[in-house]
């Protein structure tokens, strides 16, 4: 496609970023060139640390502090961007070039109402006159699929799920119709449903002239939307092509790994697990965790009473995984948070190993709260950020007055449980890579010895390969040590392969339920079936796969 004007809308000749360290200067990027064309989709795929959001970052110069960004051409419509300091960048940001980050909730101001933030491109570049962005505010939510946006425009960042939240984060985005998105893993939060959507709007704004550079770990979401891509490893391009051409026949080892790990994640459990379905059908899997008839109701502003979870009733047994999927709001993390005690139903009950709850005080409820943990999506926001790996891990067991030779011991076998090197107990969360944090977070969750340990989303801000090391970890201790799963997430790969049980939650209400084969190869309910339907696969001959399935 050529651009107007006759040449890209981005153009990047030998791009270098490097920062200073302790131990000297690190290399993040490694003389990588590329181009965007108006109207078309370029992604860079690669694993967590290869420098591709780096290399994003770089384009709106916001590489990093104390990053030092060399090239021999970094240009936007024929612009230096070398060159452009201070206002400039401002008067680039948000009008011309939109930013997607994968953080909403750290990229959403806390103090600030949704409606507020997506209001801001509005004003700031006099999008609309003032009296219409209230309502143009309204439109662009409902635009990212945003449900009942005006009473959501009135709420704050933590008021809204993730899915919602990050959906907020593309509409402000979009706002000023910028030129260029560029879109750091968008669809990470979302559902499948969502995400088509979502996929669905690019697509329309790709067609009216919008270029997007899309950073992403989701091949599916690639194949999906992407003309060209390029892989990177180490801070440099290792292969680049037209989409159909790098995920159908990769040529460099890395890539082959990279659509390997989808492969292989689509196909199920990995060779030599105990088949999902084993527990239930021996019928010898004791029942630890029961909830009965519970409900959850919040106060929305302008909108009166709110029922996250309406009458619902699940049970776990050991060494069995309960999946839990749905969109965006359906109400999945907030069964978590009634399963782990951290919120009181307004109706029901929950009762581990058959004593309810509400029936547990004092130490009572606390020497229960041990039987029961939770894995975080963001196990970064959920360390402190002081404390170092042995800190993190030692706390349950100091709080238990476990002798220090015994906590010795006990962390040296939480870290063989989940394949961390010793080395990394001296470092702290935010020294650690992606995949050895939510390895951590697992660790942690394992500390205090628990029967159940409900997940929520605990590899969905992860790249494919760790994704899957991930998976093989939590597999692995549950076979050595026969706890159970309650698997909250919105990903019908993750839960297809670790679940034994699946339910499948809409608007607070299970509308489907049953073993984890039954519900994703004969799903009954419309609602599952079109979740599934949505899943964005490639196969190997670069089709999408009806039901996502390979």
């Amino acid at each position: 496609m050529t651009p107007a004007g006759g040449g890209p809308l981005v153009a990047v000749r030998d791009l270098t970023v490097r920062f200073p360290t302790r131990h000297g200067v690190v290399e993040a990027v490694r003389g990588v060139s590329f181009r965007v064309d108006r109207g078309q989709v370029v992604a860079i795929v690669g694993e967590s640390g290869s420098g591709k959001s780096v290399t994003a970052r770089s384009l709106v110069g916001l590489a990093g502090e104390g990053a030092r960004v060399g090239a021999a051409e970094l240009a936007f419509d024929g612009a230096d961007l070398r060159q452009v300091r201070g206002r400039a960048w401002r008067a680039l940001r948000g009008r011309r070039v939109g930013f997607v980050l994968q953080d909403a909730l750290g990229s959403l101001d806390p103090l600030r109402r949704v409606g507020a933030e997506v209001a801001e491109p509005l004003r700031a570049h006099r999008i609309v006159p003032g009296r219409q962005v209230d309502a143009e505010v309204v439109r662009l939510l409902g635009e990212a699929g945003i449900p009942a946006p005006e009473s959501r425009a009135r709420q704050y960042p933590h008021q809204l799920s993730g899915g919602l939240r990050q959906r907020a984060l593309i509409a402000s985005a979009l706002a000023a119709r910028p030129d260029l998105l560029i879109a750091d893993e968008p669809t990470t939060a979302l559902d499948a449903t969502v995400q088509r959507q979502v996929l669905a709007l690019l697509r329309e704004r790709v067609g009216d002239g919008t270029a997007v550079l899309l950073i992403s770990h989701d091949l599916g979401v690639v194949a999906e939307i992407a003309d060209h891509v390029y892989v990177m490893k180490d801070g440099r391009f290792v292969e680049d092509g037209p989409a159909a051409a790098v995920l159908e026949s990769p040529s460099h080892p890395h890539t082959k790994t990279l659509v390997g790990a989808v492969a292989g994640h689509a196909r199920g459990a990995r060779p030599g697990r105990v088949s999902p379905s084993a527990p239930e059908a021996a019928g010898t899997a004791r029942e630890v965790l029961r909830a009965e008839g519970l409900v959850k109701r919040y106060t929305l502003p302008g909108r009166g009473e709110f029922t996250a979870v309406e009458d619902v009733s699940v049970t776990v047994g050991a060494g069995e995984t309960l999946g839990v999927v749905g969109e965006s709001g359906s109400g999945k993390t907030t069964l978590g948070r009634l399963l782990m005690g951290l919120l009181e139903p307004d109706a029901g009950r929950v009762l581990l190993d058959g004593r309810p709850w509400d029936g547990l005080r004092g130490p009572e409820r606390r020497a229960a709260r041990r039987g029961v943990q939770m894995i975080y999506q963001h196990p970064l926001s959920s360390f402190d950020p002081r404390y170092t790996a042995r800190q993190i891990l030692e706390e349950p067991l100091r709080a238990d007055r476990t002798p220090r030779e015994e906590r010795d011991r006990r962390v040296a076998l939480l870290l063989e449980h989940v394949g961390l090197a010793p080395d990394v107990l001296g470092r702290r969360a935010r020294e650690l890579s992606g995949g050895q944090r939510q390895r951590l977070a697992i660790a942690r969750a394992l500390a205090p010895g628990p029967q159940v340990i409900v997940c929520d989303e605990p590899v969905s801000a992860l790249d494919a390969s760790i994704q899957a090391q991930v998976l093989d970890v939590l597999e692995d201790v549950q076979e050595r040590l026969g706890v159970a799963y309650v698997f909250v997430s919105h990903d019908l790969g993750v839960i297809r392969r670790l679940s034994h049980r699946v339910v499948v939650m809409k608007d607070g209400r299970v509308v489907e339920s049953g073993e984890m084969e039954k519900v994703f190869d004969h799903p009954e309910h419309p609602y599952t079936k079109a979740l599934i339907d949505a899943v964005p696969r490639f196969s190997s001959r670069f089709r999408r796969v009806p039901g996502g399935r390979a």
